[in-house]
């Protein structure tokens, strides 16, 4: 017997719908395409909205996607170097003249004007461009060599200097962004415009997960920092299908918002209503040919699956004592910079592909002394240990570790130059990072800044090269990783990037 759905309209009961007349009273636009011409109005409309919203990957690209749960890459272009990244992202711009970057010029000239040749008339931000003159500003920390490769490290960085040989020290990164916003969109996404998908989206996109149990892009934020806001976008799917965008861990009883059951509700009960959901979805999906309705049918399976995985990965209770002197003592307190360190080397041991730290407060517009003091000594010791602790593991051979923010510091002084107290503008001209494992170097330096750590001398890396190089280690062709979006096939390095070959051991 039939049952009236809205007013006007009927359906027949069981699996199939009515082939008898339906009056066209009531019925939406989507739903008359969908029912005339025995649904070749609907199937023509998916096809315009698919090619509009971005259907799928390029031809040229590996083995297309069965279904919104696979991968696009059936297999890597070439043969990976690394299989897993965790990004310690300095949000803010860390001092490269300060920390990797040693410029004893500054030292000596300290308190003179910058050199007109040097600038170049490039510009400034709108915080020192009404500044009458830029005193050069000389750093107040000394760099020992460290390690068998002599590379110099700020003594802000003790625990960074006994990982000397296992890192490269990239000292020639660049970017057209000079403020924050746009500066760390165009690190994660390679544009300045929000929309644009984040690399770990790309990833997941390119490669999908090594654990079904667990997603494939996981991001920490230390909590309790100030500094510059961290927005969602940041590690979003942009125009891929949302099934990719990065998921949250926060400190805490509840580490994913929403994923414990409410109470009265047991796992059975859980389980049989996501079965009648999937249902009602999959019945909407045979009307509405829309992939954002498969993709929210994995989302809620994947939620159900990580009630188990994520109570057991954010438990550290297995831990001994000896990793966590080893982290340092802020590892204990969940959502610290050393706990989120730790809890990263525990999600690379279980699969989860991309994994991305945020730590913010590195703008030190004044106080510069006092204020990158706090940064280092909050992040020196767990970064560090992080690479020990995969190398003893056996695998930072196949982990590609990389620490740096979104932009470096001016070689002149922001404000008023005292004695005992200055601040540094942002510098988007040249600035330093750091990578381990994955391929990379070990205990190098790239790149060359000149005298005045103000312009790049040799071996400019651009973000496009970056992100390139990036890809290059995990077996992708950063020209063929594409998606059809709007008309035009995008990519992470957008029309850019070249594969930087002398980063790689």
């Amino acid at each position: 017997m039939n049952s009236p759905r809205k007013p006007g309209i009927t359906t027949c009961s069981g699996a199939s719908r009515c082939t008898g007349f339906e009056p066209a009273f009531g019925l939406s636009r989507r739903q008359f395409l969908d029912r005339f011409g025995m649904g070749l109005g609907g199937l023509a409309l998916a096809d315009l909205l698919a090619g509009a919203a971005g259907a799928g990957p390029a031809p040229e690209s590996a083995a297309s996607a069965a279904s919104a749960g696979d991968p696009l890459l059936a297999s890597t272009h070439f043969a990976p170097r690394a299989k897993r990244v965790i990004y310690l992202f300095q949000s803010g711009g860390p001092s490269q003249v300060d920390l990797l970057d040693p410029k004893p010029l500054l030292n000596e000239r300290h308190g003179q004007q910058l050199p007109e040749e040097v600038r170049r008339g490039q510009r400034l931000t709108g915080m020192s461009a009404s500044q009458s003159s830029f005193p050069l500003a000389g750093s107040p920390f000394s760099f020992p060599r460290a390690g068998q490769s002599g590379i110099p490290i700020a003594d802000l960085l003790p625990h960074t200097a006994t990982i000397a040989d296992d890192i490269c020290v990239v000292r020639s990164m660049f970017t057209e962004a000079i403020n924050h916003g746009p500066g760390v969109t165009f690190l994660q996404t390679g544009s300045q415009f929000p929309g644009r998908p984040c690399i770990g989206a790309w990833l997941d996109y390119g490669l999908g997960s090594a654990n079904e149990n667990l997603p494939s892009f996981v991001v920490l934020v230390t909590k309790d920092k100030g500094g510059q806001p961290l927005v969602s976008r940041l590690w979003g799917s942009g125009f891929l299908p949302s099934r990719h965008q990065g998921v949250r861990f926060r400190s805490g009883k509840d580490p994913v918002l929403y994923l414990t059951n409410p109470d009265g509700v047991d796992p059975r009960s859980r389980r049989m209503m996501l079965d009648r959901l999937r249902e009602l979805h999959e019945y909407e999906l045979e009307g509405i040919p829309d992939r954002e309705i498969e993709n929210r049918i994995a989302q809620y399976e994947m939620a159900f699956r990580m009630q188990a995985s994520i109570p057991e990965v954010t438990d550290f209770s297995s831990e001994p004592d000896h990793v966590y002197d080893e982290y340092g003592n802020d590892s204990r307190n969940p959502g610290s910079f050393a706990a989120n360190c730790l809890l990263a080397r525990r999600l690379a041991e279980r699969g989860v592909r991309f994994i991305q730290l945020y730590h913010p407060g590195w703008d030190q517009h004044g106080g510069l002394k006092n204020g990158i003091t706090t940064q280092c000594r909050e992040t020196d010791q767990a970064g560090a240990a992080l690479v020990r602790d995969l190398k003893r593991r056996g695998m930072l051979d196949d982990t590609l570790v990389i620490w740096g923010g979104e932009f470096g510091r001016t070689n002149y002084c922001q404000g008023k130059l005292t004695a005992d107290s200055f601040g540094r503008d942002h510098h988007p001209r040249c600035f330093s990072i750091w990578m381990a494992g994955g391929g990379v170097k070990a205990g190098a330096v790239y790149g060359e800044t000149d005298p005045y750590g103000y312009n790049i001398v040799n071996d400019g890396v651009h973000i496009h090269d970056f992100h390139a190089t990036l890809l290059h280690l995990l077996g992708i062709d950063h020209e063929r990783l594409t998606y059809r979006f709007q008309g035009r096939r995008y990519r992470l390095t957008d029309v850019h990037g070249k594969v930087v070959n002398g980063l790689m051991s």
